[in-house]
């Protein structure tokens, strides 16, 4: 008899979690299957916290304020929150607004905000201004990636000094053999060399500048919470290729973020993308982004 019951529990938990419908899972770097307690634990231990979004995922917005919120009541003041999706030059702005000195209209007026902003970002500044955390914008302005996309670093050199402040000190380190980098100037094809080069160096002058800003920001003892897209911190490279130049002692969790039919298993291609790897339902709705 207690083996009949033993077995039909063992059946009904099974179909349980055949019905359920996790709207994520958390696995390691090399597959195996982890806790947001997990997460949170490195997270509040390190210095910088990479959480690589997808765009137009709303789990991934929602965990990052999750996030966000349960490492306020880890680390309080020693938090720091900073995102790509605000360009520096933007931040005496966000500075007027992280000190309530002027209205989220005004704000949203006059910032260059994304368009999934008021949905995906804003309860992310908003927590920041309420907490009192400071909200790095660590982005170079778009205008100056493109000018890079055209004429490569050297086009820099034209800038005003007041410009430069904004960008990361040059010359900035570049490596074309890094993956990251490589993979960008591959997927050009037959594109003239110059061309695929600079799409390259556009990417680079990205990380180093968001690289810069964060290190300017962080002090031993202190977590900086970082939010960008996923290729900015894939596989340790991009912008922590850049901070490790900086800074080899630097303590550094990733969290990346992909999506799969089924939830069971980390696909291989996935392995070693970051610490924590988020998979989320490829049939999960997205938010509309620029």
């Amino acid at each position: 008899m207690k083996q009949i019951i033993l077995i039909t529990a063992l059946v009904l938990l099974f179909m349980s979690m055949k019905s359920d419908k996790p709207a994520y899972r958390l696995f390691t770097e090399k597959g195996k299957s982890a806790s947001y307690t997990d997460l949170l634990k490195d997270a509040a231990d390190a210095d910088i916290v990479f959480f690589g979004e997808l765009h137009d995922m709303p789990i991934c917005h929602w965990l990052e304020y999750e996030l966000t919120a349960d490492l306020f009541k880890e680390k309080g003041k020693n938090l720091i929150l900073g995102a790509e999706m605000f360009e520096a030059d933007n931040q005496l702005i966000i500075n007027e607004y992280l000190a309530k000195l002027i209205k989220d209209k005004n704000f949203e007026t006059e910032a260059r905000l994304w368009q999934n902003y008021k949905t995906d970002y804003k309860p992310l500044l908003a927590f920041a201004r309420d907490s009192s955390l400071g909200f790095i914008a660590t982005n170079i302005p778009r205008r100056y990636a493109s000018m890079v996309n055209k004429g490569g670093f050297e086009i820099l050199k034209a800038l005003d000094p007041e410009a430069l402040k904004f960008i990361a000190p040059l010359p900035v380190k570049y490596d074309p053999e890094l993956p990251c980098y490589k993979d960008i100037i591959s997927k050009m094809g037959d594109a003239p060399s110059h061309e695929t080069e600079n799409i390259a160096k556009a990417q680079v002058i990205k990380d180093a500048t968001m690289a810069h800003f964060i290190l300017a920001n962080w002090k031993p003892g202190k977590t900086f919470l970082h939010f960008n897209g996923s290729y900015h911190s894939d596989r340790f490279q991009s912008i922590l290729w850049h901070l490790k130049q900086a800074n080899p002692k630097l303590k550094i969790i990733t969290i990346s973020s992909t999506q799969q039919k089924e939830l069971n298993d980390l696909e291989e291609e996935s392995e070693g993308l970051a610490n924590y790897i988020l998979v989320i339902p490829e049939s999960m709705t997205k938010t509309q982004v620029q």
